[in-house]
This record gives C-alpha cells, structure tokens and sequence, in this order.
C-alpha cells in the first residue's frame, strides 16, 4: 500500500512540474549555434544571435505569440517567395552607415574582400545577465564595434526587456555606447533601429527602384508580384504608405496580414533620445529603420546632425519595438503605448 500511495503521488506532482517547466518565457542557451533563444510557452518569440556571417548581434527571427514570423528569412533561413536584396537586413538590429568612416550598416560576406577595410563589425562579447519569470525577461549583453583590423571604436552595452500581454509582446532596447577614441557619427542615410520584415508586410512595389550606400554601391530592388502583400505604414502624425519616409514622428507602425492573421509591427522612440522625435527610414520593400541622426538626408538639406563622442563619453538610445498578431493595431492604441513608454 505504502509504494502504491508514493507512486499516486509522483503521478500528480510530475505533470504539474513539466507545466511549470514550459510555461511563460524561458532562455535557452544554444552557444555552439551562437544564440541565446527566448521562448514563450515552449515556442520560439525570438533569439538574440551573433553569428559571425551577419557581422552584428541581431534579435532573429521575430514572431508573434502565435508563432507567425513577422522578419524575412533571408539571408540566414531563406523562405520561398523572400526576396534576396540587401543581405545586411537581418532580423531587428542597430548599427549606423559612418561611424569614424566605416560603415556597420551595409557589412555583409557579399562585400568584396579588396573593399572590407571600409567597413566595421560589431562583436559580440559576452552575456552579463539574464533573468525570465512568467510575462517579463531581460537580456544584458556587451558588444565591440570595431574595423578590419580589430582596432575598437565603441564599448557597447545594450539591455533588451521583453513583456508579453496576450497576443502582443514588446521589447525595450537600451543600448549604451562609449567611444574607445575620438568617435564620429556623420550625417548620413543609412541606421540606426532597424527591422526587415516578411514578405507579405510590405507594401506592394509599383516599380523597380536602385539604392545606393556611402561606399557608392548601388543595390537594386526589383518590382515583385503584389499578390497577398498587404503592408502599410502609419506614423503618429497621421502620415501613411510611403510618404512616411524621411518624415519625423514618435512611432510609426507597420500593419498588414500574414497567412490571414493580422499583423501588427511598430517601433516607438523616446523623448530621451538625441534628435526626438526622430526621423523615419521606411521603405515600401520591407525596410522598417528609424535614424536619429540622418538629418541632412530626410530634410534636404535644411538640418545637419553629425553627432561626436570624445573619448570615454556615452551616448544611449533608448527604443521600444512591438509585435502584435491577432489584429491591427490602432493609431489610438499606439499613442497610449507611446505615452505609457515616454513616461
């Protein structure tokens, strides 16, 4: 009787440890992949990744609760259908076009080897803290912003904090960067918060386009099919579609539909940050960027905003990105979302 009852008793506690086990978000730590995957019920919400051939820490992919994958595949997991531009575009990351003249925004294994001491990479270094409890999780991670030869021209320290409340979850990242020497960041196009999203959340391309970066390469955009792409972009200041682009505003989102499920993506900025409200680098092919700093470009001219860090001094940004699938988000919803963040 006596091993009878003992083993009723491991029949009820060890269901109820496996729920505890997958329940809410949960780090799993995969160094040999070079990830650090957060999960949300056992399934995948993201991972923060540095693999050495996307020459940046990135959070990739990003999916919704329900599981939908609101970022493109490639380069790192190519889906049918994704289109095969701008290899640099990966996941949700930040870096800038002219950081003491290099540039960490276009770097990519497509640039050719007689061309890559122009540009930077950013390292990943070691992971301080992280903590995963239910609804909430953080991350604590430094990084190294350095040319081709490893000389270092920013410390990073960037703290991600994730919430998830029902369909939607959000992630503040605050990123802290010190100047190893004397640092530059010139006024250009091209940084600084970015995500490139699926497919079906761009907005249908009417035309073939051509973009070209510091360096002078011109990368082209080819006109595609417009059958189930149904993204559209909305700032905080009524603006839509593509006349988004080059405007200032605190948040813009990005809705559309992904297999039929609503989709919501939106980025909010801070009234902290240098350049508030910040200037919007979106574009109809699936490039979601915001870029404090680009004001010559977006304003033709009539602003320049070429930032200088002396040696040890800081600089930090402070955004906030959301994923909501099982319906659009409202411009109302994201004012309050907006007000609750800069508060």
């Amino acid at each position: 009787m006596k091993n009878f009852l003992l083993g009723c008793a491991a029949l009820i506690v060890l269901p109820t440890f496996a729920i505890a086990q997958s329940g809410g978000l949960k780090w799993v730590n995969k160094p040999t992949e070079k990830m650090h995957e957060l999960q949300y019920n056992g399934r995948v919400l993201t991972a923060y990744r540095y693999d050495d051939s996307i020459m940046k820490p990135v959070l990739y992919p990003l999916n919704t609760v329900n599981g939908t994958t609101v970022t493109r595949g490639f380069p790192i997991a190519p889906r049918q259908g994704d289109r095969t531009d701008h290899p640099h575009h990966v996941g949700l990351w930040l870096n800038y076009e002219s950081v003491n003249g290099l540039d960490f925004w276009n770097n990519s294994p497509a640039i050719p080897f007689d061309r890559r001491s122009s540009y930077g990479s950013i390292y990943h270094e070691s992971i301080t803290g992280q903590e995963a409890k239910g609804d909430r999780a953080s991350l604590l991670v430094t990084a190294s912003w350095k040319n081709k030869v490893g000389e270092t021209q920013l410390t990073e320290k960037t703290e991600y904090r994730f919430v998830v409340n029902g369909k939607q979850w959000e992630v503040v990242r605050i990123t802290t960067l010190t100047a190893a020497k004397k640092v530059v960041f010139k006024d250009v196009k091209d940084g600084m918060l970015a995500i490139r999203v699926a497919r079906e959340l761009e907005q249908p391309s009417k035309e073939a386009s051509s973009f070209v970066d510091a360096n002078g390469i011109v990368t082209k955009v080819d006109q595609l099919p417009a059958e189930n792409i149904t993204g559209m972009y909305t700032s905080s200041e009524g603006i839509k579609g593509d006349a988004v682009w080059s405007t200032r505003a605190r948040w813009v989102m990005l809705n559309g539909k992904i297999n039929k499920e609503p989709v919501t993506v939106a980025m909010i900025d801070h009234p902290s940050n240098t350049g508030y409200p910040t200037y919007w680098h979106a574009r109809g092919y699936g490039l979601f960027a915001l870029n404090p700093l680009g004001a010559a470009v977006f304003s033709n001219g009539k602003e320049v905003r070429n930032l200088e860090l002396e040696p040890g001094k800081s600089v930090q940004f402070l955004y906030k990105v959301v994923i909501n699938g099982g319906h659009n988000l409202t411009e109302s919803e994201m004012n309050r979302l907006a007000d609750g963040f800069g508060k």
